[in-house]
């Protein structure tokens, strides 16, 4: 089993989404993609779940009104799937493949995988609507080894 997103020194990166049905997500997360529950929290309760999903992590809560931590912040399940603030973006070693698996497990792409020049590209949604894009380099950009 995965543990908790809890590191000992340094940072880690755990994206956090709002679901309406955090459930249903998180099947979504673990069965379609592939991810694994390290939290599995009661939403009735305001309690997330918590997806390792391949070296990062999916925080998966219901939304909610202000808190004292962020007084003037709602957090809710997008409501205009073609308005987008911010998106999950996976990298994978082969986009057809994994359109192929993934599309056999009930995602929904917007796009078969498109030839970028770049990179191949395509989106998908999870059950809330929330954008994930799908990429692969091709190799045609070539890193500069750092100074």
């Amino acid at each position: 089993m995965a543990d908790l997103p809890a590191p000992t020194n340094g940072i880690l990166l755990t994206h956090f989404i709002v679901s309406k049905d955090v459930e249903r997500s998180r099947r979504f997360y673990t069965e379609v993609l592939g991810g694994e529950t390290v939290l599995h929290g009661d939403s009735s309760k305001g309690e997330p779940s918590i997806i390792a999903l391949a070296n990062g992590w999916v925080t998966i809560n219901v939304g909610g009104p202000p808190t004292p931590d962020k007084p003037t912040v709602t957090l809710e399940a997008p409501q205009d799937l073609d308005r987008v603030h911010a998106f999950l973006n996976i990298r994978v070693a082969d986009i057809h493949a994994v359109f192929r698996d993934w599309g056999g497990r009930g995602a929904e792409f917007l796009t078969p995988p498109i030839d970028r020049g770049v990179e191949l590209r395509c989106y998908m949604r999870d059950p809330d609507g929330h954008l994930i894009e799908v990429g692969q380099a091709t190799g045609l950009i070539e890193q500069t080894p750092p100074s």
